[in-house]
Formats: C-alpha cells, structure tokens, sequence
C-alpha cells in the first residue's frame, strides 16, 4: 500500500479551554486538537520532527532556526476511485456482448432515422402524426 504525508508545523501557542489552566496543559490541547482535527480527515500522526529551515536575518545576513513539524499520513486512494470509476464487481447482470452492437443500432437509427438506409424517414407533416406506413413497422 502506498501513502501520502502531510506536514504541518506544530503549534508554537497554547489554546485557552475551560479547565486548562498551566501552559503546559493548553500547550497539550492545542496540540490535541491539531491532531484531531488531522485525524477527522483521515491522516494518521506518524511523528514530530524538528528540522533546520534557513531564514534571513536583517538585509544580507541569514541564519538558521530550527521548525517543530508534525508528519502525518494516511493511504493513498487508488486513481480509479478517485476520478469515481467503480470497479465492476464479479456477479453483475450485463446482456451479453453480442447483444451490445445491436442495441446501440437501434437507438442510433430511433434517434436519426437517416441513419439507416433501409428505414424510410416518417412523414412529418405539421398537421398530422406520422404516416400509417410508417406508424405500421
């Protein structure tokens, strides 16, 4: 199975909530609810990592800091299903093959009765249905 990761910087702030009242605490739940909130779209948390990221400092000078990342993944949906293409499954009820080409015929010919050169045109007539020649196939 393959996956997908997503990557997201870890809350650097506490989030205030009714009984949470250390820093550490509301530190803890706004990390909670970021990763529930993840999770709720299907991601499942991996690990934390903090990384090295360049930044610059004043007009010429750089320097590095270092990021809190949160690393989440799930699995990858499969291309067929995510363009909504159902998998035909084993015990389906279609008419047999040699059946198909002369279905499509006729609605070919229903649709443009010019179609097929065999068949005559109905009489249209603004006044009147079609002819009793026709009307009679």
């Amino acid at each position: 199975m393959s996956y997908e990761y997503k990557v997201v910087p870890a809350p650097v702030r506490g989030l205030k909530t009714k009984g949470v009242k250390s820093a550490e605490d509301r530190f803890a739940y706004a990390l909670q609810t970021a990763m529930n909130n993840l999770a709720a779209e299907g991601w499942e948390y991996l690990r934390a990592d903090t990384l090295p990221c360049e930044q610059r400092e004043g007009f010429m000078s750089k320097t590095t800091v270092y990021q809190n990342m949160l690393v989440f993944r799930r699995g990858k949906v499969p291309a067929t299903a995510a363009r909504g293409v159902s998998q035909p499954s084993v015990a389906t009820s279609h008419p047999p093959a040699s059946d198909a080409p002369m279905v499509e015929k006729k609605l070919v010919a229903t649709r443009n009765p010019k179609a097929n050169p065999d068949q005559e045109a109905p009489d249209t007539d603004k006044n009147s249905g079609p002819s009793s020649e026709v009307a009679a196939e």
